[in-house]
């Protein structure tokens, strides 16, 4: 009788330590990119990633012990690397999306698939959209995340380190003289970034000027010629090797471009450009200082 009391008593204490967990635990509310409200009951603690850059920008905010699952090539911060994957960010596999039972998705809009976003709304799955157009917009996405994850205080501190160290490079480079720039994505097809890829805002607040900042799409393919007749001072590439001078050899048949006459090629590591996430200040140093050699490399430079 004395056990069967006692039993009562812890069951019945379990129940009011859940009742107030229940309680304390308030609801939590933010926008992401794309004006969307989205509203959590309590702060997420199973989250579903999209995209690498997003795994990047979820532990800044000190949420990446939340992460129960992600896609491919998320491996960075290391600890990512062994967070069970659900396809890539195009080829989402929905039913192992559902199997990691996510209180909260954290998607890519210019990345994943709408169809498939769309699927997990209908499965009533809250989920977050993120697209920050300029490097401005990551530290408030760090803060978001950070509301919708209850890790506030660790996402206001990321931002704020972030802010910083944009603020510095900002302040570094404001009066330099501009350098024309052509960002190489990929050779065959030749493909570049439009003025509202971020990759295009790292180049300005660089002074650069990215020659194909008036095309609409963040990833458009151009041709050679056109290229050769903007006249590019620098032409920068990135990869997913540490090196490849390969996606700039094409260049050097046209001696008569600036970037090929003063041997302004430039590369820079993907994983630092191409995702949007606080790494991008890394990368953004690297173009900055590419952009600074082509200054230095002009006939009237200061020497």
């Amino acid at each position: 009788m004395n056990e069967l009391r006692s039993l009562y008593r812890r069951t019945f204490t379990l129940a009011l330590l859940i009742m107030s967990s229940a309680l304390l635990a308030a609801p939590v509310s933010t926008q992401d990119d794309l004006g969307n409200t989205v509203t959590l009951p309590a702060p997420a603690t199973r989250i579903v990633t999209l995209s690498p850059s997003v795994v990047e920008v979820t532990y800044a905010a000190g949420a990446g012990e939340k992460i129960v699952a992600t896609v491919e090539y998320s491996d960075y911060p290391v600890p990512a690397q062994k967070i069970p994957r659900v396809g890539g960010h195009s080829k989402i596999n929905l039913e192992a999306v559902v199997a990691a039972r996510p209180d909260l998705v954290i998607a890519w809009e210019s990345g994943n698939s709408p169809g498939a976003i769309e699927k997990i709304r209908q499965l009533g799955i809250p989920v977050y959209m993120s697209q920050p157009h300029k490097m401005t917009d990551i530290p408030g996405e760090i803060e978001r995340i950070g509301i919708l994850t209850g890790t506030e205080v660790l996402a206001k501190k990321s931002a704020a380190d972030f802010r910083k160290r944009y603020q510095a490079l900002a302040a570094k480079y404001r009066n330099r003289s501009p350098v024309r720039v052509f960002y190489q994505v990929w050779q065959n097809p030749l493909i570049t970034i439009g003025g509202q890829q971020i990759m295009s805002d790292a180049i300005t607040l660089c002074r650069g000027e990215n020659i194909f900042a008036d095309l609409k799409p963040l990833a458009p393919r151009v041709s050679f010629e056109a290229v050769i007749a903007a006249n590019p001072e620098a032409i920068i590439t990135s990869g997913m090797a540490d090196q490849n001078p390969e996606l700039l050899d094409a260049w050097k048949k046209w001696p008569n471009l600036t970037a090929t006459r003063r041997n302004n090629f430039f590369f820079i590591q993907s994983d630092l450009m191409n995702r949007s996430g606080p790494r991008i200040l890394d990368g953004t140093e690297r173009l900055c200082d590419a952009l600074q050699t082509a200054r230095d490399h002009r006939p009237d430079a200061k020497r």
